[in-house]
């Protein structure tokens, strides 16, 4: 899956789309995608001057956004995927300008209302950081609303 391919799938766009190419798909099971670290991503700036790491928060965001394209369609209509609870998530090594992360995640439950994932970072076949994600379905209604004050006019 080519950057046209993933853009079609998930909603998030740069600079916070972290996945890039999309290596292996076997959907509502497993993937393999791509994420090419660039020291032009914005928080270097600020993390850290002179020392640049991804932020552990973005690494795991990057494994949310791969699981999103194994699952690829909501539960229906008016209900949505939301990260419930990230478990036993390990950073191993730094992750910095240069390096090419290959993410794998697979799942391992869906209950129907409950989705997990082990998910396992690597760079140049070692392991940076890995853990578990899971994911509930809720309404889009509790998260959306018309009316819900975010026009302060």
């Amino acid at each position: 899956m080519n950057i046209m391919e993933i853009n079609r799938r998930i909603k998030q766009r740069p600079p916070f789309q972290m996945i890039e190419r999309v290596i292996e798909w076997t959907p509502s099971e497993s993937a393999v995608g791509i994420k090419n670290v660039s020291v032009n991503e914005p928080y270097f700036v600020g993390h850290f001057p002179g020392a640049p790491i991804m932020p552990g928060v973005l690494i795991t965001e990057a494994c949310a956004q791969l699981c999103s394209l194994v699952v690829d369609t909501a539960p229906s209509e008016d209900m949505l995927w939301v990260l419930l609870k990230i478990d036993n998530f390990k950073f191993m090594k730094p992750v910095i300008p240069g390096d090419r992360l290959e993410i794998t995640v697979k799942k391992t439950r869906d209950t129907g209302l409950l989705l997990s994932f082990d998910a396992v970072v690597r760079v140049e076949g070692e392991v940076r950081a890995k853990g578990a994600l899971t994911f509930t379905s809720v309404p889009k209604a509790t998260v959306f609303s018309e009316g819900d004050g975010t026009d302060n006019a």
